[in-house]
C-alpha cells in the first residue's frame, strides 16, 4: 500500500519544518517498516488526519483493530507515549504496544470519524470538559514533560516579533502570562492541545481523548484552548463576544477553575495562535483568532 501523507499533514509540517528536514520524504518507507515489523494489516490512511502525524487504521496479527501513528521528533511522540502510559486509558486512548519504538505508537482503535464536534455545541462542551477533567492527574515525580512556563516562554519569544498592528494584543497577552506564572494554584499533567476534535467516540467509554502534546502546569492552561472551539461560529454571530464570556464563566465553574486565570490563559493562547497564523501565511485564521482575543 502507498502511504501517501494527507495534504493537511503536508501543509502543517511545511509551516514548521526546519531547513533540511526530510521526515515526510522518509515517511512511506518508515510506515512500511513499522507495518511489516508488527505484522499489521493496513486498512487505510486516516484522512484528513492530524497536523503532526500520519494516522493509519490497521489490524494486528490477531485481527484486533488498532491505529498506527507515526510522528516526527519535533511533534514529541515520546512525550505523548509517556502521558498515555500515565493515564492508563482513563479518559484517553490506550497504548496497545508494550515496547517503545522512536516516533511509532500503536493505539487502540476508536471511532476516528466521530468526534465530540458532531454534537450540539452545549452538549459537546459538556462532554469534552468531562473528558478533560479525568486527564488532570499528578505528574510522575521523575517526569521529563515540558512545563507551561517553558512552552509559553518559547512562544512568548516568537510573539515579540509580531508587527505593530497586533502589538497591543501581544502586550496584553504577555502581561497576562507573566502574572499567571507567579503562583499557579496546582501542578497537573495536562493534555496540552485539548479541543473538541481531540475527543473521539469509543467502545470502552463514550468519549476518549487522543493526540496530546502533554505539558505540566495548571488546569486553566489546558481548558483555555477549549474556550475558543468553533471560533468561526462565534465570530459569525452578533452575540459572539457575550457568548465567549459566558463560556469562560461556565467552563470555569464546571471544572472548578478560577475564572480570571482561565480568561488570562485563553487570551494568551488565542493571541499566540493568531500571531503564529500570521507568521506562516494564514491571514484568515489570524483574523478570527485575534478578533476573538479582543473580546477577552
Amino acid at each position: 500500500m502507498a502511504f501517501e501523507p494527507p495534504q493537511r499533514l503536508v501543509r502543517a509540517l511545511g509551516e514548521t519544518a526546519p531547513s533540511g528536514d526530510d521526515w515526510l520524504e522518509k515517511l512511506p518507507e518508515v510506515a512500511r517498516q513499522a507495518v511489516d515489523l508488527r505484522e499489521l494489516t493496513v486498512e487505510r490512511v486516516q484522512v484528513p488526519g492530524g497536523r503532526s502525524s500520519l494516522v493509519v487504521l490497521v489490524r494486528r496479527a490477531d485481527g484486533t483493530p488498532a491505529v498506527l501513528k507515526l510522528a516526527p521528533g519535533r511533534a514529541r511522540p515520546e512525550s505523548e507515549r509517556a502521558a498515555l502510559a500515565r493515564w492508563g486509558g482513563l479518559g484517553a486512548v490506550q497504548l496497545v504496544e508494550p515496547f517503545a519504538a522512536e516516533g511509532v505508537l500503536v493505539l487502540e482503535r476508536l471511532h476516528p470519524d466521530v468526534s465530540v464536534r458532531s454534537l450540539p455545541e452545549a452538549k459537546a462542551l459538556l462532554e469534552a470538559a468531562g473528558t478533560l477533567r479525568r486527564l488532570w492527574v499528578e505528574p510522575p515525580g521523575d517526569h521529563a514533560f515540558e512545563t507551561v512556563a517553558e512552552r509559553t516562554g518559547r512562544q512568548a519569544v516568537a510573539m515579540r516579533g509580531a508587527g505593530s498592528e497586533v502589538s497591543a494584543l501581544v502586550s496584553a497577552a504577555l502581561d497576562a502570562r507573566e502574572s499567571l506564572l507567579v503562583s499557579p494554584p496546582e501542578v497537573r499533567l495536562l493534555h496540552g492541545t485539548f479541543r473538541q476534535s481531540k475527543v473521539l467516540a469509543a467502545e470502552r467509554m463514550p468519549w476518549l481523548a487522543v493526540g496530546p502534546d502533554p505539558v505540566v502546569g495548571e488546569c486553566a492552561f489546558d481548558l483555555a484552548r477549549l474556550v475558543r472551539d468553533r471560533v468561526e461560529d462565534l465570530i459569525a454571530t452578533p452575540s459572539g463576544a457575550a457568548t465567549t464570556r459566558r463560556r469562560v464563566k461556565r467552563l470555569a465553574e464546571s471544572l472548578d477553575v478560577d475564572q480570571e486565570r482561565l480568561r488570562g490563559w485563553t487570551l494568551f493562547r488565542a493571541v499566540e495562535s493568531g500571531v503564529r497564523a500570521l507568521r506562516v501565511g494564514r491571514p484568515r485564521d489570524a483574523e478570527l483568532l485575534l478578533e476573538f482575543a479582543g473580546w477577552l
